[in-house]
């Protein structure tokens, strides 16, 4: 029997990386998007293409009764819920140096990236908790934050201040939920090739392949994050949990 993988964010980006690499593993996927069906509706095709279900919902993770609907959702279409990966988030729409940036930039920020994964996880855990877990099907939640939850970036200060709390999201939610066989797990993706961050490419490109920022020199992939998601699905790291995993060409190693 396939298991059941609730992917916020799938649509486009590391949460689409995520859901096919969860496809081709074979998960059936709850397909989460806020706004653009279309690519939600391809990356559904991606699945079924792959022999998996895929299940979309529309819903917004900032949103108290869109994460109620959410996981109602997922449960009348699959009845458990064996991986929960909080994978959506917002970028600031306007970067803005810390001395002028704006509260409403600040409020939407941490709504999205921060307590609807928070909330998020509260829903899903209990239904985890109550569904049972066995040997063959423990679950398990993946936080997907950012190198930005301990790289400053000042210009970008309710990001880095959003990704940081997913750290202690995810460390609070290992500690809460041992107990019940549930391992979360938090992936720090580097600087990985997607919409967001399409606009300061140039930038990038510098930094990587003239100035030595990683010691792997690439960009970061969808599939890299969405192989590591795998791993922890399959039960590869059964004695970890809350345990952060850099998938950033090495960009946390400090060198001389």
């Amino acid at each position: 029997m396939s298991k059941t993988a609730l992917v916020t964010g799938a649509s486009r980006g590391i949460g689409r990386g995520i859901t096919i690499a969860l496809a081709e593993a074979g998960h059936d996927v709850v397909v989460n998007y806020a706004r653009n069906r279309e690519a939600a509706e391809e990356v559904q095709a991606e699945v079924t293409k792959r022999g998996q279900k895929a299940h979309l919902v529309q819903a917004d993770i900032a949103s108290t009764d869109d994460r109620q609907r959410l996981v109602d959702e997922a449960m009348n279409a699959f009845g458990r819920i064996d991986l929960l990966v909080n994978n959506a988030g917002v970028a600031p729409t306007q970067r803005a140096d810390i001395l002028e940036a704006t509260e409403e930039s600040f409020d939407r920020l941490i709504s999205t990236n921060l307590k609807g994964p928070y909330f998020l996880t509260q829903l899903v855990a209990a239904r985890m908790i109550s569904q049972g877990n066995h040997d063959e099907s423990k679950p398990k939640i993946v936080v997907v934050s950012s190198i930005s939850a301990y790289a400053a970036s000042v210009d970008r200060g309710d990001y880095c201040i959003a990704k940081a709390g997913l750290t202690m999201l995810t460390q609070l939610w290992a500690t809460r939920l041992a107990e019940h066989g549930i391992n979360v797990y938090e992936l720090r993706p580097g600087i990985i090739a997607t919409d967001m961050t399409g606009g300061v490419k140039a930038k990038y490109d510098k930094l990587i392949f003239e100035q030595d920022l990683t010691p792997i020199k690439r960009w970061g992939e969808p599939e890299d994050v969405g192989k590591a998601v795998v791993a922890i699905a399959q039960d590869l790291l059964p004695f970890s949990t809350g345990q952060v995993i850099d998938i950033d060409g090495g960009f946390h190693l400090r060198r001389l």
